[in-house]
């Protein structure tokens, strides 16, 4: 095991937060993200890669092949990093000599012959004995009820079926954040968090979009609950979730502010029903992912008229509703209150199924929002406790598309021949292998050290960093995948063209990389430049 080159690796790692924080500055003086968002969205992703090589050192002392990846993957930081610095140095305020010292690291650790030689190493994860059974459980779980369906429900954009849902809340998998008390499987402590980027990988390995996604929306209202819901609302909605009694849809975005969550227009109005206490709800939200299916809507709504409040006059309600088709829906109630459901259309991430959905005066009760009296306009903070964690699960789901299509392209090249040999003893397809194996493990790794800092109250722009950093691997991952597939890349036969396709969404959905870069990290960096 090479221990100097991981000295070496912690002293690149050294000189490049050196750097970004050097570029931080520039920016901080120069009028922040808002005023440089170039600068500011490649600092972002420049210090998501940073703390991505940083989580690989420990890994990279446990053998030659783990110190190997950790290297590997800190030369692969550099190297996008001086792809970005180039010709932008005095945009960033830094002297481009400044890795010149790592020269020769780098050179070793992206040499073609030491990425070829990690063509087949992936590397083992080094999971204690209580997540390598979470591990084999959802996986064998992924690989005998999702991995069957996958391919058909893509085609056809049909629905999850329901022998998944059933069989992952035998699981427990809908529990796994909920406390005990409350009919879920959390003690606290690491594990919660890590057993989830655990499970999601290996479900989303099988599938995006009827294994990894199903239980990220169960768990951000599980997350908003469990932050600010009333004692009886935790009891009356947690054990329900837990066994998949009551599915759920979130129901955040609105067509014209996307994004700007603060914005939003649905209002949520107090007013009566038969004498109960309730609210009106009236607007449109879309992006609503698994909306027919789901048995509530976890809705933000301006509950404040006073929109110079912003982000502080929302609320979070949870809102029944009838199980509708994936076609569309409308649904009525007694008092006249009305809500439609128009599916989306996508190219990929297809089973759950988005919609648009147009509330008029639906009425939901009282001690349907999340605190009550109590939760009055602390709705934001209470979706962004569970948007926060769904960032997390949101890489774990791109490093299981990302494992998906790596296995998919060794298998591939290891049995195609051209010219008398498979085409996975040339150079340039170990070469892409190798690279897939580091930035994966690199990603799993930052996925594990993101859970223990959550799971201590803390994390919150390392798990913007990690999704950052894994989705956007994602795209290039399964677009190699694919063309080491050649034109059978581009066809339906093999799954890797509907892997390419899914991991599109991932920069996407739970905060779109630009608005996460320059809205969440590159603005974090400049907090903390001018705090320290």
């Amino acid at each position: 095991m090479a221990v100097a080159d991981l000295t070496l690796a912690a002293r690149a790692i050294e000189l490049s937060d050196a750097i970004i924080g050097k570029g931080v500055r520039t920016l901080t003086a120069t009028g922040g993200p808002d005023n440089q968002q170039v600068l500011a969205y490649d600092l972002a992703h420049a210090s998501a890669a940073v703390e991505t090589a940083r989580s690989m050192l420990d890994y990279g002392a446990n053998g030659e092949i783990e110190s190997d990846l950790a290297c590997a993957l800190v030369a692969d930081m550099i190297h996008d990093l001086v792809s970005r610095l180039i010709g932008r140095e005095q945009l960033w305020g830094v002297d481009p000599s400044a890795l010149a010292e790592s020269h020769d690291f780098v050179q070793k650790y992206r040499d073609p012959q030491l990425l070829a030689s990690l063509a087949y190493q992936p590397g083992p994860r080094h999971l204690s004995g209580e997540y390598e059974m979470v591990q084999d459980t959802f996986r064998s779980f992924a690989d005998k009820v999702i991995a069957p369906h996958a391919e058909h429900v893509h085609r056809k954009n049909t629905d999850v079926p329901e022998e998944i849902i059933a069989g992952l809340a035998d699981l427990g998998a809908f529990g796994l954040s909920i406390p005990s008390e409350y009919g879920g499987y959390s003690e606290g402590g690491n594990s919660e968090y890590i057993a989830s980027c655990i499970a999601t990988e290996e479900l989303s390995r099988a599938s995006l979009g009827i294994g990894g996604s199903l239980i990220t929306r169960p768990e951000i209202l599980t997350r908003a609950l469990v932050k600010g819901g009333t004692e009886a609302q935790k009891h009356q909605w947690l054990p329900k979730i837990a066994t998949a009694e009551v599915m759920v849809a979130v129901a955040v975005t609105e067509p014209d502010y996307g994004s700007d969550v603060a914005s939003i227009k649905t209002t949520a109005v107090a007013a009566q029903n038969d004498g109960n206490d309730g609210y009106l709800i009236n607007g449109v939200k879309t992006w609503c992912t698994f909306a027919a299916r789901a048995d509530v809507l976890m809705l933000l709504a301006r509950t404040d008229p006073d929109r110079t409040k912003t982000h502080k006059g929302l609320s979070v309600l949870i809102v029944p509703k009838p199980r509708g088709e994936a076609h569309g829906f409308i649904f009525t109630q007694p008092n006249g209150g009305r809500m439609e459901g128009r599916p989306i259309d996508t190219i990929g991430y297809r089973g759950m199924h988005s919609y648009e959905i147009a509330l008029e005066n639906w009425w939901v009760p009282a001690d349907h929002l999340i605190g009550e009296q109590a939760g009055l306009g602390k709705g934001f903070y209470y979706q962004m406790e569970g948007f926060e964690n769904g960032r997390l699960q949101t890489a774990a789901r791109a490093i299981g598309v990302m494992q998906a299509a790596y296995e998919a392209a060794c298998d591939y090249a290891q049995n195609r021949k051209t010219f008398d040999k498979p085409i996975g003893e040339y150079q340039l397809i170990q070469v892409k292998l190798g690279r897939m194996a580091v930035i994966i493990q690199g990603a799993r790794q930052f996925s594990y050290v993101v859970a223990k800092l959550m799971s201590k109250g803390e994390g919150a722009m390392e798990a913007s960093m990690v999704k950052a950093y894994s989705c956007k691997a994602a795209e290039w991952v399964t677009r190699e995948a694919m063309q080491i597939h050649g034109g059978y890349g581009y066809a339906e036969e093999y799954s890797v063209s509907r892997l390419f396709v899914d991991a599109r969404v991932l920069s996407i959905f739970e905060g779109a990389d630009e608005t996460l870069c320059l809205k969440v990290i590159a603005r974090r960096l400049v907090e903390n430049a001018k705090a320290s």
